[in-house]
């Protein structure tokens, strides 16, 4: 498992983490209230990055339906996402992905319910001005 987390750049010697640095310094720099970033923050960002998405990986591969197959798929991501307590945050991020017909269907309903209660609405201002 530990030989997993270490990489191995280009000459073959050991690394501490398998994220491009450049990249995470990138993304860390788009924020406004960042001016530099030291590397020892750098490092430990990316090893903490890489901790994170091991353990969404895990849990979402262990109460997932891909396991029959030995893949984790999407779904099982947006399942976790959900369903975890800790990992609620990420519901926003990972949506369950649904069809098209079901999508309009929804809207549609939803378009009917505001309807019916556009013409509560109507209906009690005419008692009430009756």
């Amino acid at each position: 498992m530990a030989d997993a987390a270490v990489g191995k750049d280009k000459c073959g010697e050991q690394r501490l983490v398998s994220l491009p640095l450049s990249r995470i310094r990138v993304i860390m720099k788009s924020s406004p209230e960042v001016s530099s970033i030291n590397q020892e923050a750098l490092v430990l960002t990316a090893k903490a990055t890489e901790l994170f998405v091991q353990y969404l990986a895990t849990c979402s591969y262990r109460h997932g339906s891909g396991k029959a197959k030995k893949a984790l798929t999407y779904s099982d991501l947006a399942s976790t996402a959900e369903d975890s307590e800790s990992l609620q945050f990420l519901a926003d991020i990972l949506p369950k992905k649904i069809l098209a017909s079901k999508y309009l269907k929804m809207l549609k309903e939803k378009r009917e319910e505001e309807e019916e209660e556009n013409d509560d609405d109507e209906s009690d201002i005419g008692e009430v001005l009756a």
